[in-house]
């Protein structure tokens, strides 16, 4: 989520909304979003309704939730979906924001 964070205002000049969803009850995710000062909007989803929703993959041998990044065009439509393999494996912010440009465009 720092990687996010760094580059929040790209996200925004490029109008696109980061949420990140994470396994959290309510109370927990929300003291994290507190604490950290995130700017970006947080959905807890400790029942994983929306991990099942995307094919989001656990491995419990790599801490739970593997990472995934999904832009999802105005028309509600998955238009980008990266899983990643490990909590290293995310794509780069520059990345995400052309593709986003792309699919503004588009």
């Amino acid at each position: 989520m720092a990687q996010l964070r760094q580059d929040h205002q790209k996200f925004i000049e490029c109008n696109v909304e980061v949420v990140v969803v994470g396994p959290e009850d309510v109370k927990a995710f929300t003291a994290y979003f507190e604490k950290e000062a995130l700017p970006f909007i947080g959905l807890p989803d400790p029942k994983s309704s929306v991990l099942k929703l995307y094919g989001q993959e656990v491995n419990l041998f790599k801490m739970g939730r593997m990472p995934a990044q999904v832009l999802i065009d105005k028309a509600g439509v998955a238009r980008y979906v990266h899983y990643g393999h490990d909590m290293t494996d995310i794509p780069a912010n520059e990345e995400i924001l052309s593709l986003a440009d792309e699919i503004n465009l588009g």
